[in-house]
């Protein structure tokens, strides 16, 4: 698979940077990924994921850390981070920015270890894919848990996005299982990725799961576009 983020991460490390990601999804809209705001410091973070760094404790795991923005904090405050991606460019572009200890696989694929701090920043649990396989990631990320420690993830309920009836209901596909099932194209300088799907949930498809799943999980601060940022701690 062609990889449409990281060449675009590595482009702007090295001074290669002359356009944006474009993106086009199942939702029918195009919309583009600012290179820029991917190498953003703590100050320019939206508050979620500032309060998200700000409760962070012990070793971290940050998963699917892109341009590295959040661990770079995380180092330079004195935790001890792991940062984590399937993107062979965009963990060139932590090791370029100075980040000690970076993986480059997929977390499914990931056994090293156990952390008191797993991190899912910009809607990390995405990377499900599909509600079907939440059970999997959940099962799998707990094995990853030092006793006592917590999964810090954020989302967003999309059903905004979905054309409402006169009785306050939705129309929702009738090929979608859950309606925050999303498949996404990326495109950079010309080059299309393959097709991915990417999962946005509501809080409370994401509680049940978690409780089915045996961990307790609670609101710990809510956005201004329907996203909140989740606290899933072991029962």
């Amino acid at each position: 698979m062609m990889d449409v983020l990281g060449q675009a991460l590595l482009d702007f490390q090295q001074g290669r940077y002359t356009e944006d990601i474009l993106t086009y999804s199942s939702l029918e809209e195009e919309d583009h990924i600012p290179i820029p705001y991917l190498f953003r410091n703590f100050k320019d973070m939206p508050p979620l994921e500032q309060k998200a760094l700000e409760i962070c404790r012990g070793t971290v795991l940050d998963i699917g850390c892109g341009a590295g923005s959040h661990s770079l904090y995380l180092q330079e405050n004195g935790f001890t981070v792991t940062a984590l991606d399937r993107s062979a460019g965009a963990v060139e572009t932590c090791r370029l920015r100075g980040l000690k200890n970076v993986v480059q696989t997929d977390v499914m694929d990931y056994k090293k270890g156990k952390y008191d701090t797993l991190l899912l920043q910009m809607n990390g649990i995405g990377i499900a894919g599909k509600l079907q396989y939440l059970d999997g990631l959940f099962t799998h990320l707990k094995s990853l848990l030092n006793p006592k420690g917590q999964i810090l993830l954020d989302s967003s309920d999309i059903i905004y996005m979905f054309d409402a009836d006169e009785d306050g209901g939705y129309w929702i596909p009738d090929d979608k299982e859950y309606y925050g099932e999303v498949d996404f194209t990326m495109e950079y300088k010309g080059v299309k990725s393959a097709p991915f799907p990417w999962l946005y949930l509501d809080y409370n498809t994401l509680q049940r799961a978690a409780h089915a799943n045996e961990l307790d999980c609670e609101i710990i601060m809510e956005g201004e576009h329907f996203d909140y940022l989740a606290q899933l701690i072991t029962i």
